[in-house]
């Protein structure tokens, strides 16, 4: 391709991964980066309309989980330009990359709104771990080091949803 005819500039990040593990690895972080923000909105959503008798420990708690999840996304999106890929641009290119279902309802009960957000939650993870593999496959070390970082926080926001929502035996009998 002769770059002087180009009208559109190509962003060429150098890397020594080949360009099939940029391609991967992008794809599989750009797929988590896009469920973050969806999760991250989710979750931003079920704390401003969250009620009930514990109001205040679930509004709390969400917006600190809110919060941590939004700080990974510049990471996410970063570590990706650092191997050489694109990165997602809009809501648009979030909605069609996204795997996690939006919750646009008008009510959902706090018990709901825990469930649904552990069980997000736990997906993220699983997509995590599978990226992660795939990271192993193209020996990116540093990308997996993030992951293994982020699956362990995300661990901590299913015990927190988990431990919240949970009714009964204490002993989970």
């Amino acid at each position: 391709m002769n770059n002087a005819k180009s009208t559109t500039p190509r962003l060429q990040t150098p890397t020594d991964l080949g360009s099939n593990a940029t391609k991967d690895i992008a794809g599989a972080m750009n797929a988590i980066l896009a469920d973050t923000f969806a999760l991250y909105m989710k979750t931003k959503n079920f704390h401003w309309h969250v009620s009930g008798p514990h109001f205040r420990d679930y509004h709390l708690l969400l917006d600190e989980q809110a919060d941590q999840l939004f700080a990974s996304t510049d990471i996410i999106a970063e570590r990706v330009r650092k191997i050489g890929g694109n990165t997602l641009r809009s809501i648009g290119d979030i909605a069609r990359h996204q795997r996690l279902s939006d919750n646009d309802a008008a009510y959902v009960t706090p018990d709901d709104m825990l469930a649904e957000l552990r069980d997000d939650n736990q997906r993220v993870i699983t997509a995590m771990r599978e990226a992660h593999d795939l990271c192993d496959e193209h020996n990116d070390v540093a990308t997996a080091s993030l992951l293994e970082n982020f699956i362990d926080e995300a661990e901590k926001r299913v015990w927190f949803l988990y431990e919240t929502g949970r009714k009964g035996d204490p002993t989970g009998h």
